[in-house]
């Protein structure tokens, strides 16, 4: 079978997960503080982690067809359903935009004018931490991204259409292809920048954007190989083999060394540095969540470097789907741990403002009143709350995917690269 029928049995598991999704951000919202911090976070979160997992997809697609790779080609179509979830990434981080407008959420402490004309540091950085620069930079560059990926697929498309391998029609995506590459390399990090690293505002690590970007890549790749193996399951891609299961196991393994190296070097140097404005970030997460921050280690390195350190463990779907699930969870919680604590000292601060201005300092925040080494739901670790949220955000993902891998062949029938790809051997 070379065409993916979406089954209502799929279907309704999707759904269900959208709907757990759905009624636990409602739970969240009634139950939360009147700023709404725990939901807006989690929004925040989860929108970011499956933009940047589409985002990883569209770049690992540009990258393989710059560097003439073929080895890809006939599970290709899924990083490509992948990508078009932009659009609606798009869509939901505009929301958090558009809140950054209308004060909806105080995820941002340089949203707030009157700390910013105290605060040098926050003057500082006002020409590009501001709002304009949040919602129209967001919908320029992922615009962009979105655009191009649409470009990519519909070349590949029109490859199956024309009847026979065609190097001219391959031409243009490789033209598309090289043109991506440097425009999301300094755009994601401009993103990245903004939507997670400027919660904690008066931070900066010349790092985090190559860091954050690891993560979503391993990230991408671990739902690749869970996505291969369920439709394997399921009758579909026979022509995907251990061979190919391999390479995305080296990657998965490889990333995640890749991700501890930055992880370390992030640290390490700010750490050693005892540079107040820069160790302020680690200061919080190591001594108020240190479960996260040394659980995070474990699990992103230890669990996938000591699983598939063996050159069978890449080739045995039990061992692969174990460290993939275990590595897309890990990364989910390294995004909570980048965005939480932050958010939480914000939501503090806005409390503070509540006070100083006669609000009802009782009620003002919530959750963001208690001090930050408390346990606080939602924020010092996931929640029910949050883990269903979660499984909603995958539901939605994975339907836009499955949705878009159903229109179109899954192994590209015209490709150059389709040939080497079916007979692509790993010694």
């Amino acid at each position: 079978m070379n065409q993916y029928t979406m089954t209502s049995g799929h279907r309704n598991v999707l759904f269900g997960a959208m709907g757990i999704g759905l009624i636990c951000m409602i739970l969240t919202w009634i139950g939360d503080d009147v700023h709404h911090t725990r939901f807006w976070s989690n929004f925040l979160h989860n929108s970011v982690f499956f933009t940047m997992i589409s985002a990883m997809a569209l770049f690992f697609i540009a990258a393989c067809i710059t560097a003439y790779a073929g080895w890809h080609t006939t599970f290709k179509r899924i990083w490509e359903a992948y990508s078009m979830f932009l659009l609606v990434g798009l869509g939901l981080i505009l929301i958090i935009g558009l809140g950054v407008y209308m004060h909806w959420h105080h995820l941002y402490h340089w949203n707030v004018e009157e700390d910013v004309a105290n605060d040098p540091i926050l003057k500082g950085k006002a020409s590009f931490l501001n709002k304009n620069w949040y919602f129209f930079g967001t919908l320029i560059f992922v615009g962009a991204w979105a655009f191009i990926a649409n470009k990519l697929r519909s070349l590949s498309l029109e490859e199956d259409k024309s009847g026979t391998a065609n190097f001219t029609q391959h031409k243009s995506m490789r033209i598309w292809a090289a043109t991506l590459l440097p425009i999301i390399g300094f755009t994601s990090a401009a993103l990245i920048w903004q939507w997670v690293m400027s919660i904690d505002a008066h931070w900066y690590s010349t790092l985090f954007a190559w860091y954050s970007t690891a993560s979503a890549f391993v990230s991408m790749i671990a739902l690749t190989i869970l996505l291969i193996i369920f439709l394997k399951s399921n009758g579909y891609y026979k022509e995907v083999n251990e061979n190919h299961l391999h390479d995305l196991g080296k990657f998965l393994f490889a990333i995640s060394v890749f991700w501890t190296y930055l992880w370390f070097s992030q640290f390490m140097l700010i750490w050693y540095a005892n540079i107040g404005e820069e160790t302020i970030y680690f200061k919080e997460r190591y001594n108020n969540y240190p479960a996260l921050f040394f659980g995070n280690l474990i699990i992103n390195f230890l669990v996938p470097f000591f699983v598939l350190m063996r050159n069978d463990t890449k080739r045995k779907y039990g061992s692969l789907s174990f460290v993939a699930i275990v590595v897309l969870l890990g990364h989910w919680i390294d995004y909570f741990l980048m965005i939480k604590p932050g958010a939480l000292i914000n939501a503090s601060h806005s409390q503070g403002h509540a006070e100083d201005h006669g609000g009802d300092a009782a009620h003002a925040v919530g959750h963001g009143a208690e001090h930050v080494s408390n346990f606080v739901a939602g924020f010092s670790m996931p929640g029910l709350l949050e883990i269903g949220t979660f499984i909603g955000f995958l539901g939605l993902f994975m339907y836009v995917s499955l949705i878009v891998l159903s229109k179109s062949a899954l192994v590209p029938k015209n490709d150059p690269y389709l040939e080497e790809s079916m007979h692509h051997h790993v010694i």
